[in-house]
């Protein structure tokens, strides 16, 4: 009996103690507000997730760009929620176009006009989220114009692709600042998202929807070892593409907030807040 309490008792202290959630501020770098969010979470009810979340900036894309234009316009309200409105154009007039966005010059009028225009909170300071289903459709003629276009303009691109594209979007315009969503459709292999960091310098990994980043409700090793080491390269983001992302926005910030909170916490702030705010000139939140 003795030697079996012994053991309980052996492998409980041997079980790392949960670590404390991280606690400060979120940039949230992958936010939608489509227009099927708009009746059902409008305004008030969006805004107040982030504040409850501590949500202090997001990257907004929308389907169609009102969305993103309302939460730009509605700077009173943003204040208020203490959040800060990054926006971006999104190549998504409608669901139509995902499938062929890539290959169709409409869209470059569409986003060349969009960025002429503004946004009531200013400029437009990124373009997508972009998916691309085939990576050999990187090499469309919109997709290669529109990374030229954020290149010569400075715009973040936000790009839901697997691995090659990423080597051929790149390869069109080297100097772009390239958001990675996901880090990797599919779960790109960690040692693959190493390389590619490695090779293109301006390369940053979206964390939302990353599967393998936990493993039983912890960080994974191989995840711990990777932010660690380049705590730089990363941004958490929501990926609110449906409503049930929304009636779940909290859960997914207190969740990214868990697994930061097992991480250094110089390492958790920039990968939380840091990184994205310096990318886009935020200053600190008060």
């Amino acid at each position: 009996m003795r030697s079996l309490v012994a053991a309980i008792l052996c492998a409980a202290l041997s079980v790392p103690a949960a670590a404390e959630p991280y606690r400060g501020p979120l940039f949230d770098a992958h936010l939608h507000y489509n227009d099927e969010a708009w009746n059902q979470h409008g305004l008030p009810d969006a805004l107040g997730r982030m504040q409850r979340s501590g949500v202090r900036a997001i990257v907004a894309n929308s389907r169609p760009n009102d969305g993103t234009r309302t939460l730009a316009a509605a700077r009173a309200e943003t204040a208020a929620a203490g959040v800060t409105v990054v926006p971006f154009v999104r190549l998504y007039r409608n669901r139509a176009d995902y499938t062929g966005w890539f290959a169709d010059p409409s869209i470059v009028t569409m986003v060349e006009t969009e960025l002429a225009r503004g946004t009531p909170a200013g400029p437009y300071r990124g373009l997508g989220e972009f998916h691309l289903y085939d990576s050999a459709n990187a090499d469309g003629p919109t997709a290669r114009r529109l990374m030229q276009l954020a290149q010569q303009r400075g715009l973040a691109v936000l790009a839901h692709v697997d691995d090659v594209a990423i080597d051929k979007l790149m390869a069109h315009a080297p100097k772009a600042r390239l958001i990675w969503a996901h880090t990797g459709i599919g779960g790109v292999p960690v040692a693959r998202v190493r390389e590619l960091l490695a090779r293109y310098p301006l390369l940053l990994g979206e964390l939302s929807y990353r599967p393998g980043l936990t493993e039983g409700g912890r960080l994974s090793a191989e995840w711990r070892d990777l932010f660690t080491e380049q705590p730089q390269r990363f941004l958490v983001g929501s990926d609110t593409w449906i409503n049930g992302r929304w009636q779940g926005y909290e859960g997914l910030m207190q969740e990214a907030r868990e697994w930061l909170g097992e991480l250094p916490p110089e390492v958790a702030r920039r990968i939380a807040w840091d990184n994205g705010a310096e990318l886009f000139g935020l200053a600190a939140p008060r």
